[in-house]
């Protein structure tokens, strides 16, 4: 991915939050406990269904699993960053830096969506269709449904990043936000932008729109099929795994449209800056907790290792 810079700027400055030192401090402390976390919970999750062996051979799990390992490069590419320029002075990042932590961005944010299309697929097929689930949803079919995933979503938006980066920035160089998102950047750039606007707003659209589109026809034919089971254990565990799927695509969803679907939603700083905090950082502490909180089976797999480490102990400290 080749970036040209039409002008002479070389840095841009973000002005990340507009606090004091004592504020800047108290995040500092905040967002550094809920990134190590959100490690901590996601590598546990893709550590239990490596080990059970169980776990490793359901579509469900492979595809949790790879959520799990996407949502901590998906942190990784903001928190860190944003934890460096509340512990300086200057939040100074390279041209290069902006728009590769851009891409980075958006072709994981692509992912996310591909992937919560994926889980709401497995869970349509699962119970909308339960007799040819194994048949349709095998490992390999699983595996090409991951890779897809990950190669689609992380060449999504190298067109309309590349386009952005030809534009000429002239003058300011102080982008108001605490990342480099493609509208405060856009702001900068002189006219005339081109086409690279309108593209990158096409392309944002579409997988929004799209994969939103898939989730909810997916989960409501979903819903309406089990409104009709009458075998009500089966139903109460299903509607008990559907739901908690659907409280991760609301929080994820309802605050990307906040920012990008909604009309003047980019326009206010402060707000724009807390809705992308929100789903940057709060959103993957909150994903693990909300699919394993009534997950039997990843509870049963976690207490297994607990036992399994707790004799390993125990055997070490009686040699």
């Amino acid at each position: 991915m080749e970036l040209a810079n039409g002008t002479g700027v070389q840095e841009f400055i973000l002005l990340g939050f507009g606090v004091g030192q004592r504020e800047r401090f108290l995040l500092l402390t905040f967002f550094s406990i809920l990134y190590v976390l959100t490690l901590a919970e996601n590598l546990t999750i893709i550590t239990l269904v490596v080990l059970d062996t169980h776990l490793s051979r359901l579509p469900m799990y492979i595809l949790l699993s790879n959520f799990s390992w996407l949502e901590m490069c998906y942190v990784t590419t903001t928190v860190p960053r944003m934890l460096f320029d509340l512990a300086s002075p200057y939040g100074i990042i390279s041209f290069n830096s902006c728009f590769f932590q851009f891409y980075l961005f958006f072709s994981l944010g692509n992912t996310e969506c591909l992937f919560l299309s994926a889980m709401a697929l497995d869970r349509y097929l699962a119970i909308c269709h339960p007799l040819r689930y194994t048949q349709i949803m095998s490992q390999d079919f699983c595996y090409v449904l991951v890779a897809t995933c990950w190669v689609v979503g992380s060449l999504w938006h190298i067109l309309p990043v590349v386009l952005i980066s030809r534009l000429s920035f002239c003058g300011p160089n102080i982008i108001n936000h605490f990342l480099c998102d493609p509208v405060p950047i856009l702001s900068l750039a002189c006219p005339p932008l081109g086409i690279a606007s309108n593209v990158y707003k096409i392309f944002m659209n579409a997988v929004v729109i799209g994969n939103v589109s898939f989730v909810v026809l997916s989960y409501s034919v979903v819903t309406f099929t089990l409104m009709k089971t009458s075998n009500q254990g089966n139903h109460k565990k299903a509607f008990s795994t559907i739901s908690l799927h659907i409280v991760v695509v609301t929080l994820f969803y309802g605050s990307v449209a906040e920012m990008y679907l909604t009309p003047g939603g980019e326009s206010q700083s402060e707000v724009t800056k807390a809705v992308t905090l929100f789903y940057t950082a709060v959103t993957p502490f909150l994903n693990p907790l909300i699919y394993c909180l009534r997950n039997d089976q990843v509870k049963e797999a976690l207490g297994k290792l607990l036992k399994k480490k707790e004799r390993l102990l125990r055997s070490t400290v009686s040699m």
